[in-house]
């Protein structure tokens, strides 16, 4: 019986050492305690907090003067250097009429130089996953006299258009619902879209290219889509279809450029460019292209890589402009 206590306790012996280690620590630091005067240690603390507001608002200053630099450097592309590149200086590629009103990497002018081409006919718009309504590929449009009809999962931009009833009443058929290749078409037929309208802008990051292939009973004359740009050009490649999923943020989304190519050719569209910064992807209505873009359109030809670095936003706030009445 001694023999199986005295192993137990040399088993616990360091354990016992490193308690014993601990209470005296703890008593030193008691008698430290007792020796500190309240009134300097709480000047040193007030000391101490001061230091790092100081510090936290010089990293804050720099980390916007590195944004600006950053911007400076995506101005200076896109307005002095991008016209003068043998690719992009091309007359039929439309990247040089980027322009950024509401839309985020300039589709807002890529937007109006395809219809500058190709003409309107209704100036009808739908556009699924606009966020807030701020920042989307139509708010300049239905500034511009245009109606049409917005569709996202979030009220977010019905909140937005509260402020601005008035303005845009009966020309915005909103539709507040999550939308995946099951329900699309249903959802279409329901809010009264038409069979043939001029603009389908589609952003849902997961599974666009599902829900352009489930709209073929619709033909809109131009198509806006996000591409995943982590893929070759050459790779036909496309994120297995499940209808609750949603993008966790990682490149795993979407389908590669020629993916949306090939299933725009099955659907009667030609890719007719992307945006620098390879975010998205532009079709027209085969029946319309003539010789109005820079063929082929392929992957091949009209592909960017991802440049999100150069994701930035120009001038004021952003907010809705007031409707433009007619007379």
């Amino acid at each position: 019986m001694l023999k199986r206590l005295l192993k137990a306790t040399a088993r616990h012996l360091p354990l016992y050492r490193e308690l014993l280690q601990i209470r005296d620590s703890l008593h030193l630091i008691h008698m430290d305690l007792r020796c500190i005067d309240v009134r300097n240690m709480r000047e040193t603390l007030n000391l101490i907090v001061s230091d790092i507001r100081r510090i936290d608002a010089e990293v804050s200053g720099i980390h916007r003067n590195i944004c600006g630099i950053r911007e400076m450097g995506a101005i200076r592309c896109y307005d002095f250097e991008l016209e003068r590149h043998p690719r992009y200086g091309e007359p039929h590629r439309l990247h040089r009429y980027a322009l950024q009103v509401n839309s985020q990497n300039g589709e807002d002018g890529i937007i109006r130089e395809i219809f500058r081409r190709i003409g309107t006919s209704n100036r009808v718009f739908v556009e699924i996953g606009v966020g807030d309504g701020k920042e989307c590929n139509t708010a300049f449009l239905l500034s511009q006299g245009w109606s049409g009809y917005w569709l996202d999962a979030s009220d977010a931009f019905l909140r937005t258009l509260e402020t601005q009833r008035e303005s845009y009443h009966g020309c915005l058929t909103p539709c507040v619902s999550v939308v995946d290749k099951e329900n699309i078409a249903a959802l279409f037929e329901r809010l009264g879209i038409p069979k043939q309208y001029d603009l389908l802008s589609l952003d849902i990051d997961q599974n666009t290219f599902h829900v352009w292939e489930a709209l073929r009973g619709f033909t809109p004359r131009v198509v806006v889509v996000e591409y995943n740009a982590a893929i070759p050009p050459d790779i036909d490649w496309k994120v297995q279809y499940v209808a609750e999923r949603a993008w966790d943020g990682t490149q795993n989304f979407g389908a590669s450029l020629k993916a949306f190519e090939k299933l725009g050719s099955q659907l009667g569209y030609s890719l007719v460019g992307c945006d620098f910064n390879g975010i998205n992807a532009f079709f027209v209505r085969n029946d319309l292209t003539s010789d109005k873009f820079a063929a082929p359109f392929t992957a091949e030809n009209h592909y960017e890589p991802p440049r999100y670095q150069f994701i930035h936003r120009r001038g004021h706030p952003r907010t809705i402009l007031d409707a433009q009445r007619s007379g």
